[in-house]
């Protein structure tokens, strides 16, 4: 991924995993960051999640290269070609941070995840918000929201400048009964702001996150059935 919500998402999504999976010298965890990119996110939630052991997934020998240099255990691994490299039930948690939007199979990508995690064990999935408040503003003007692309060369008819290979985009209910069609309860859905806000709209956009439909980003928290 080229791009990401920065670090605002990165911190408000490893609190909520950190209350629910609680102290490690409790129990120490085991959890995947599926999609770890280079591991700039997993590097950002680390200390709210010490003791915990935090394994990076990526497709991308570059991202792993340079994940590396961040986290101390990372393994390559692809959803969209078979199963991930570990064993059924083997993850307390797995992150799984702005990657939907970009799968072409993102039905079979859960099924995965959720092989992959305990009987009770966490998902914490993030996404853009189709239904973001200036997105609402945007479409209402004639606009294509944010995050939306309809090319893969260019940007065309959005605020923005950098393609970043979009394919699916949810709102917050979109979001909710999708994770729970794939055998997931959903805990809670909450809201993140995204850096790329124009500075001066940036405390509306903190402001949005308490309505989590209004919000620039969506977190969610399920847990496997």
């Amino acid at each position: 991924m080229p791009v990401a919500s920065g670090d605002a998402r990165s911190l408000r999504q490893a609190r909520m995993l950190a209350a629910a999976l609680g102290p490690a010298a409790a129990r120490p965890a085991v959890v995947l960051d599926v999609g770890c990119g280079d591991g700039t996110a997993a590097a950002a939630a680390a200390p709210l999640l010490a003791g915990h052991r935090v394994i990076g997934v990526d497709w991308s020998q570059d991202a792993l290269r340079r994940a590396r240099t961040r986290l101390p255990d990372v393994v390559r691994g692809e959803l969209t070609a078979g199963r991930l490299p570990f064993r059924s039930g083997v993850a307390d948690a797995v992150l799984f941070s702005e990657v939907v939007e970009h799968l072409v199979d993102p039905d079979s990508a859960l099924d995965e995840l959720r092989r992959v995690l305990r009987p009770g064990g966490h998902l914490m999935l993030s996404t853009p918000n189709l239904a973001a408040w200036y997105n609402r503003a945007l479409l209402l003007a004639g606009v294509q929201p944010v995050f939306s692309e309809v090319s893969l060369r260019g940007i065309h008819g959005r605020p923005g400048s950098e393609v970043v290979g979009h394919l699916r985009l949810y709102t917050a209910r979109a979001l909710r009964e999708f994770v729970a069609a794939s055998g997931f309860e959903v805990v809670r859905v909450a809201g993140a702001p995204f850096h790329g806000v124009p500075r001066p709209l940036r405390p509306l956009d903190r402001l949005a996150c308490a309505a989590p439909s209004l919000s620039s980003i969506l977190l969610l928290h399920a847990r496997r059935m």
